[in-house]
């Protein structure tokens, strides 16, 4: 019992002894940020088209984008969404 407390950072030689007596609480409560989607409904209605049968409503035309996703040694991955108004569905071929 007679170890100091302290605060110590992990990755450098940083320490605070703690003089006075403190209570530490463990917890910390994260916000959750909204989810941005990385292509705008401007960019699925204007992006380039191809015949792809949606795995939902079997529309048979779809907006993709390639994107690497993986190492450079791997293939893109294209991600594609329906056309169909009613469906607007999205899916990905690695």
């Amino acid at each position: 019992m007679g170890r100091s407390a302290r605060f110590f950072c992990p990755t450098c030689p940083y320490v605070c002894h703690i003089e006075a007596k403190v209570k530490i609480k463990r917890k910390q409560r994260l916000v959750k940020k909204e989810i941005e989607p990385i292509f705008s409904k401007d960019d699925m209605k204007n992006g380039p088209t191809t015949d792809a049968t949606c795995p939902h409503c079997n529309f048979g035309k779809a907006v993709f984008q390639q994107l690497q996703t993986r190492s450079a040694d791997e293939p893109m991955s294209t991600f594609y969404w329906c056309l169909n108004e009613n469906c607007g569905r999205q899916w990905r071929e690695d």
